[in-house]
């Protein structure tokens, strides 16, 4: 187990492994960005909507 260590260690892989690992991170926190800006947006509409047929019905 110590050999495997030291051999992860010595080699140039890992940077690369936590360099797309810090780039899936920044990939995921843009889509829940998006996807709530999106879901926000949406909801919005709705509630646009709604009031809009409130209005038109008289309710």
């Amino acid at each position: 187990m110590l050999r495997f260590i030291k051999e992860f260690l010595s080699r140039d892989d890992g940077p690369t492994a936590v360099e797309y690992a810090v780039l899936l991170a920044l990939i995921v926190i843009a889509c829940v960005g998006a996807a709530t800006g999106m879901a926000n947006a949406t909801a919005d509409s709705f509630e646009n909507s709604a009031d809009q047929l409130a209005t038109v019905f008289g309710s």
